[in-house]
């Protein structure tokens, strides 16, 4: 799979995110389906990173790749140890840079000869 395509799954999975952050904060900590579903997409976000060629990483240094996939292995492998505080603040304040970055990237490959 090539990175464009990689990158379009981490772009699909913040707006999946993005459509449960509306009913705010307070929803977020009392909905266990809404916690499940950001953390699930987060997962996803992670993954598709971690697919991401090391040249298109190294690439593009301005992102901490690393993190995000340090994020997703504590999601996966430390799922009851998940801090709940934490999920939210990177959702509202990582995540909309992310999406922009995203977005200039997959025009960036599309570009490219073969979104490789």
């Amino acid at each position: 799979m090539k990175d464009r395509d990689r990158l379009w799954h981490i772009l699909e999975a913040i707006e999946r995110i993005e459509k449960y952050l509306v009913y705010g904060e307070e929803q977020f900590r009392q909905s266990e389906l809404i916690q499940t579903w950001i953390v699930h997409h987060l997962q996803i976000i992670g993954e598709a990173v971690r697919m991401l060629s090391k040249s298109f990483r190294d690439a593009h240094p301005e992102v901490e790749w690393n993190k995000i996939i340090g994020m997703r292995n504590i999601l996966v492998h430390e799922y009851f140890g998940i801090d709940s505080d934490i999920v939210w603040r990177v959702v509202n304040t990582e995540l909309p840079n992310l999406k922009k970055k995203v977005k200039t990237f997959i025009q960036e490959v599309s570009e490219s000869k073969d979104g490789e």
